[in-house]
């Protein structure tokens, strides 16, 4: 079992302050006693090239109270120019849930276009069904979200992306929960979603984590108070993935309202790393990696999925 800060720097897993009320667009959500709490919320980050030149898009979802927000960014490989897309979808009839912005990223106009007006939301903060998202570059949907992909190159009149110029590199997630962790997880755009379970039980004796995919025991840590912090290496769909965990703050935090970190990565993925910072731009989540993966620049990009997890009081 290799160490896991050698991979993260020098104090493992660290969790920037998430969203205010200020950049989140709401009230805020606080527990009971009166602090800050995690918001609901996914991120997804997609390498991309317009033209020649690299560029990043990230797709920020939250949820709270007052209704949905998501915030599309894109910005270049030094990330030194960066547009923001922010819409809100509230609960109330005349919420602006369908339009279209133009955004600029070294001096490339880039348009965006959404319908939220038919969509259906779950638990979490991404929608179900009956949506989509476009980014359209040259008459090209370079990237369509949601199920009405046709819906969105009729009423932009593009044709699709010829070139395989979009690649997912990154998502981050917080989840909730007691002992018992739960979200779906898709390693590659050609392979299936898995129902991912984690269980982490510190009221124990002996404490112990376990993580299932499709009911099946991939890790098991026991003596957990000595390997709080470790990785491990499982197969998924004929591919390798790396897995992380970091539950120092359950298990020696000194307040219950802490929260536990997962990552998940394929070996290639390290490339991509060095823009999970992208985040805290959009007020969504950020990671703190070693200086050695911020400054790789291998061609090669996997995918790194990073759970945020969350215990309910």
């Amino acid at each position: 079992m290799k160490d896991f800060p050698s991979c993260f720097g020098e104090n493992g897993v660290q969790v920037a302050d998430f969203p205010s009320s200020n950049t989140s667009g709401s009230s805020g959500n606080y527990n009971s006693r009166g602090a800050a709490s995690p918001q609901n919320a996914v991120a997804s980050i997609y390498q991309c090239k317009f033209h020649t030149k690299p560029c990043w898009i990230t797709v920020t979802w939250i949820k709270n109270l007052m209704g949905q927000t998501l915030t599309i960014g894109i910005d270049n490989d030094d990330n030194t120019n960066q547009s923001l897309c922010k819409m809100d979808i509230k609960p109330w009839l005349f919420s602006k849930k369908k339009g279209s912005k133009v955004l600029e990223a070294d001096s490339f106009k880039i348009d965006v276009y959404w319908d939220l007006s038919l969509a259906k939301f779950g638990s979490g903060p991404e929608p179900i069904e009956g949506f989509y998202v476009g980014i359209v570059f040259e008459k090209q949907m370079v990237l369509v979200l949601g199920d009405l992909s046709k819906e969105a190159l009729k009423r932009t009149n593009c044709t699709p992306s010829l070139s395989r110029s979009v690649v997912l590199v990154s998502k981050r997630e917080h989840i909730f929960g007691k002992k018992v962790f739960t979200t779906k997880a898709k390693f590659s755009d050609f392979t299936p979603v898995h129902d991912l379970v984690i269980e982490c039980d510190i009221s124990m004796d002996e404490p112990f984590l376990a993580i299932r995919l499709d009911s099946k025991l991939v890790v098991h840590v026991k003596r957990l108070r000595w390997k709080f912090r470790g990785n491990d290496t499982i197969r998924v769909d004929g591919v390798d993935v790396e897995v992380f965990w970091d539950v120092h703050n359950w298990l020696f935090g000194t307040t219950s309202f802490g929260n536990g970190v997962f990552m998940f990565k394929t070996r290639d993925s390290c490339s991509g790393e060095k823009y999970s910072s992208r985040l805290d731009d959009v007020a969504a989540m950020q990671c703190s990696w070693s200086q050695r993966l911020r400054d790789s620049r291998s061609e090669s990009v996997g995918f790194s999925l990073v759970l945020y997890a969350w215990k309910n009081e």
